[in-house]
């Protein structure tokens, strides 16, 4: 029976982390509705984004706290980890996708900023100098194919030089935030990377506002979510709780479990979720051709993840000892995002 369809393969697939992965990009998926439902009611991008990671930051800090036991030298043992998630992660890559969004249609933007599975593909073959395997190559390929039918890009498309610069950066920032996120770190809790993280992107944010870099307007208006009218705490609560708390520990949880590359494939399907969430809380029907392409990013997922599960379970045999672990997070790739 092929591997496809062997039943010990799928219960595999689904236990080494892309169950956790995909429940990650469903939550990340809903921060579209909620944010726009903030949006409209009179919320400026900046501060949306601000009061995200400030109100995600303030909740995780207490399990975070928890967690460490009073083990505080933790986080001074990994300050650079946390810093580079928090500043490159979490604040930059929100705030250069919002410079894109200034410049270029929302779909645009998105479609560049996620190039960074193929970024990380590219990285991994320069770095070790072997091309990827087909089956890899077909993934990413199929996955890219399934995201541009998502997005439905139609109709004519301003392209304006400085967005697409930002669109490509807010990309390099997110395949760093897969990077840092898969690297095995068994003394720092992942809830205590992703709420340090977080109150690092806040401290950012709230720096940018207060250097007149980030407009910042809140507004105590009701929002609107489909055809029910609902205060604002309760868009903000579901951005910060759902689309924040959960999404960003689970995503870390899946990062180390699946790899950077993996990883970054299976957040494509981000964008299949939120464009389900649109529909459900925002009346917004997605298309056919948003749905079969939605199949594309799936099958393109599970091609990489099966390309990587062969070649990890022929690692003991075709490596030296000692090189397995390299490959549980690069494996991809045929002896090498």
């Amino acid at each position: 029976m092929s591997a496809a369809l062997n039943p010990a393969t799928a219960r595999g697939i689904l236990g080494s982390g892309l169950g956790v992965a995909l429940f990650s990009s469903a939550v990340f998926g809903l921060s579209g509705s909620f944010a726009k439902a903030l949006l409209e009611s009179g919320w400026s991008p900046g501060a949306a984004v601000t009061a995200r990671l400030s109100g995600a930051a303030l909740i995780l800090a207490i399990p975070a706290i928890l967690a460490l036991r009073g083990r505080w030298h933790q986080l001074r043992d990994n300050w650079v980890t946390i810093g580079l998630f928090g500043l490159i992660g979490v604040a930059a890559c929100q705030l250069f996708y919002f410079n894109a969004v200034e410049r270029l249609s929302v779909g645009v933007a998105l479609l560049l900023e996620y190039l960074a599975p193929v970024l990380i593909v590219l990285w991994l073959w320069a770095a070790s100098r072997k091309r990827p395997r087909v089956p890899t190559i077909a993934g990413t390929l199929l996955s890219l194919a399934g995201l541009v039918l998502v997005l439905d890009l139609t109709g004519a498309v301003k392209i304006d030089v400085v967005g697409v610069l930002w669109g490509l950066a807010a990309a390099v920032c997110l395949a760093i935030y897969f990077f840092i996120t898969a690297k095995k770190n068994d003394s720092l809790p992942p809830i205590v990377l992703a709420s340090a993280g977080l109150m690092v992107g806040a401290a950012v944010m709230w720096l940018s506002a207060a250097t007149g870099l980030l407009p910042m307007a809140f507004t105590t208006a009701d929002t609107r979510l489909g055809a029910w009218i609902a205060p604002w705490w309760v868009a903000l609560a579901g951005l910060v709780i759902l689309a924040t708390v959960l999404a960003y520990v689970s995503g870390v949880m899946a990062a180390r479990a699946l790899g950077s590359k993996v990883a970054s494939f299976v957040s494509l399907t981000e964008v299949l979720f939120a464009v389900i969430w649109a529909w459900l809380l925002l009346g917004e029907l997605p298309g056919a051709i948003q749905l079969i392409g939605g199949l594309l990013i799936v099958g393109g997922v599970v091609l990489v993840r099966l390309d990587e599960l062969r070649t990890a379970a022929a690692a003991p045999e075709a490596v030296p000892a000692g090189t397995v672990e390299q490959l549980d997070h690069s494996n991809d790739v045929e002896p090498v995002p």
